[in-house]
């Protein structure tokens, strides 16, 4: 077999893996050299994450052989990958909360082999590192209080200080507001100037093509092609690589005539898990037929909100009806009876159970319902005719309503959540980061189907970073900074810059000039 070319950090030769009947990947050859930052772009599903768990120890391949160096090495574990330097930064995050920067990045710093510092001399070395990547992160502070992009940066710390040159993040921008993507582009540019190798997944092309040096596309497990920027003709030629056609962005949905009010809040007050109040007299109204954008940097309490609405989370202060009628104190179990849906932002932590099928997932919030519920049992013919129904309308790829939901990937995942939702026929939807990581097709579905849910009639409260998506779904949007609405206005008078600015706490004064917000 040939050598690897001088400067190749990492190479796989016909890799290949199955899962349940399913071959994620498909004889894949891919390489990424030294200092390069090497973008792995295809829809969900194509089998990015599958290659990179691969090459970082979490799967081991059916087929197929991985270099490191032009060494042909086997990788059994992210223990063995991490002694070679290969570290990976998923989606969702592997922090401890309530532990310290220092300290989360302490844990299993021996499992690569790297010696465990005392917590001063460690605090110590994390503060200078992050100034060599162009960023400050307090090594004292709680995970909890850092917002999106900080624990992303932790997590960077954690695989650099176990020794990893060879980097890969899996979608790191699809809960990142702009500014904190600006400051993730920096740092991945610095780490390739320090000669590391960085593996970039993602669906936005538009970032891709900005900054990665090469670019490999996967469609279906299988490799499509590789191209250097120089080679890129068009973005259209990469959309046809990936899909096999070209998608259309979602349209700006036309404003709407909206009906009677379904949902009021007066002046709410939310905690916290750790007591602090992240969301401080909140007062909105929400009417059928009607979109309202709700958009923030992620960490401004737009969380605590959402659950706060959907009975997850309980009210320090204020009311919320339904219909003119109070309900505050209810639990989630009673809003979902009410007619409330609610999409959390966390697929896999919080709103499906990956051990369970897809028909008992579909079915979590409302078994005790007729025609699921039999008397005093779940009637599973019923409940699986039913799924078989969503799966095909909602285009779930999934072998069927028996499937195991950890076999799934990140859009079906999606796709499932949406459908439970959706099918509850709801009075009032609650969808938090509906479109977070999933490809430009998907993103479109999810979008078609919040319209569909307004042009019925039903209320949306759409929770989102992407500016791009507010603007073309909603019909107001509401501003979220340190836990207050600071700003609401019709859409066709607001601006992405306007909104943007006041994203980030700066108001704009009747001279023009911004002016920070400040809270208590």
């Amino acid at each position: 077999m040939m050598s690897d070319a001088p400067g190749c950090a990492v190479r796989t030769v016909g890799i290949t893996k199955r899962f349940a009947g399913v071959v994620a990947n498909k004889s894949i050859d891919f390489d990424v050299m030294t200092g390069e930052i090497h973008g792995l772009l295809g829809e969900n599903g194509a089998g990015k994450t599958t290659l990179s768990s691969i090459v970082s120890g979490y799967y081991q391949p059916d087929e197929g052989e991985i270099y490191v160096r032009g060494k042909l090495v086997r990788i059994n574990s992210p223990k063995d990958a991490l002694k070679l330097g290969i570290g990976m930064v998923y989606q969702h995050f592997s922090l401890v909360p309530r532990f310290k920067v220092v300290e989360n990045v302490l844990l299993g710093l021996d499992v690569a082999g790297q010696k465990t510092k005392d917590l001063r001399t460690l605090a110590n070395a994390i503060t200078q590192r992050s100034a060599e990547l162009g960023f400050s992160i307090d090594p004292w502070a709680e995970v909890s209080e850092l917002s999106i992009g900080e624990r992303q940066r932790v997590e960077i710390l954690k695989v650099l200080f176990r020794g990893a040159s060879i980097i890969i993040l899996d979608e790191p921008t699809s809960v990142l507001a702009p500014v904190e993507v600006e400051g993730l582009f920096r740092t991945i540019k610095s780490l390739a100037s320090q000669g590391r190798s960085v593996v970039f997944i993602t669906h936005k092309l538009v970032e891709a093509l900005e900054f990665c040096d090469r670019m490999t596309v996967l469609r279906s497990g299988t490799k499509v092609g590789t191209l250097s920027k120089s080679e890129l003709q068009s973005t259209r030629e990469i959309v046809q690589m990936m899909f096999g056609a070209e998608i259309e962005p979602t349209a700006t949905r036309a404003i709407t005539r909206v009906g009677d009010e379904v949902l009021r809040a007066e002046g709410i007050v939310v905690e916290n898990d750790l007591g602090q109040e992240v969301v401080r007299d909140v007062s909105l109204t929400l009417h059928g037929g009607e979109v309202l954008g709700l958009a923030g940097v992620e960490g401004n309490g737009q969380k605590e909100l959402a659950e706060a609405l959907a009975a997850i989370r309980p009210l320090k202060a204020g009311r919320i009806l339904i219909g003119g009628k109070s309900i505050s104190g209810s639990n989630p179990a009673e809003q979902y009876d009410l007619g409330v849906a609610y999409i959390t932002d966390d697929r896999v932590g919080e709103g499906l159970v990956r051990d369970l099928s897809v028909s008992e997932n579909l079915v979590l919030k409302s078994f005790r319902r007729r025609p699921y519920r039999k008397g005093f049992v779940i009637d599973w013919r019923t409940v699986e005719k039913e799924t078989d129904k969503l799966i095909e309308e909602y285009g779930i790829v999934a072998l069927g309503p028996k499937s195991i939901v950890r076999t799934l990937s990140g859009g079906n995942l999606q796709k499932l959540l949406v459908a439970r939702e959706l099918s509850s026929k709801p009075i009032v939807l609650i969808a938090n980061q509906p479109t977070h990581g999933l490809d430009a097709r998907t993103t479109q579905y999810i979008h078609q189907k919040l319209i569909e849910q307004a042009s019925q009639g039903r209320a949306v409260i759409l929770i989102s970073n992407d500016l791009d998506e507010v603007f073309s779904l909603s019909d107001r949007i509401a501003v979220i900074y340190r836990g207050e609405i600071i700003g609401l206005l019709p859409r066709e008078q607001a601006t992405r810059e306007q909104v943007a600015h006041l994203m980030v706490g700066l108001r704009e004064t009747s001279g023009g000039a911004q002016t920070a917000t400040e809270t208590s």
